[in-house]
């Protein structure tokens, strides 16, 4: 047990998928492993392992932002020994080529600052996606027949932006989508030698002011707990 979760030694697996909130951790749970079990719910944040197709997978949620979700993935890493982690989370997109429901896979992630900042001091550190992990979702996502971008985005440290100029800039260099959490996730897991990807659905759009309906985003969201799944094991 951690400060922050409650889970036993050895109720957490390798592999993590990393939802930003609980209960969409417990539907993907829920939904997609076979037997899944409640392993975490220090603050409601709940965690879920369970098994996919023979693999064991838990889906813990992260909250918002990248100081949580450094909480999270530091103590998962650190305490539990996960290996490989992917985030799976909605984000606004940023480009006319981008449209809602589209699936992005974050190559890059820019960032004006993280928790990790002060490590770094005056390097501009380039946080970036597990390769194989990043190759293995592009391939998932082709079969399924999923339109999908693979590209930078923007992790954000703060949800109301009032920075337009900063937006324009991030849409003039091709930035795909924006998100609060990647950048940290990639920097930790880089930190530690583990796996790291997000997979991201788009469910808003900067520019048309489009946003995926409600009714519609479990559809939506399901494609991108599969692409997640069949980068963290391939074979399966």
């Amino acid at each position: 047990m951690t400060i922050h979760i409650g889970a036993n030694p050895g109720e957490i697996a390798e592999t993590v998928l990393l939802p930003g909130d609980p209960y969409r951790a417990k539907w993907a749970a829920e939904t997609f492993l076979d037997n899944p079990v409640l392993v975490n719910e220090v603050r409601g944040m709940l965690g879920f392992t369970g098994m996919w197709r023979g693999n064991r997978v838990t889906i813990h949620g992260s909250g918002m932002g990248m100081p949580s979700l450094s909480i999270y993935a530091n103590e998962l890493i650190r305490d539990y020994g996960a290996k490989t982690l992917i985030r799976i989370g909605s984000c606004g997109g940023m480009q006319d080529s981008v449209e809602v429901r589209d699936v992005i896979l974050a190559m890059t992630a820019s960032t004006l600052g993280t928790p990790s900042r002060g490590i770094f001091r005056e390097l501009s550190f380039a946080p970036c996606a597990d390769w194989s992990l990043l190759h293995a979702a592009a391939r998932a996502a082709e079969d399924k027949g999923v339109r999908t971008h693979v590209g930078g985005i923007y992790s954000s440290d703060v949800f109301y932006d009032e920075r337009p100029d900063l937006n324009e800039q991030m849409v003039r260099h091709g930035v795909l989508g924006v998100e609060m959490e990647a950048a940290e996730l990639y920097i930790l897991a880089a930190r530690h030698k583990c796996r790291a990807l997000a997979v991201l659905t788009v469910s808003d759009h900067l520019l048309t002011g489009a946003a995926l309906p409600s009714a519609e985003r479990e559809t939506s969201f399901g494609d991108m707990v599969e692409i997640a799944l069949h980068a963290a094991f391939p074979g399966a």
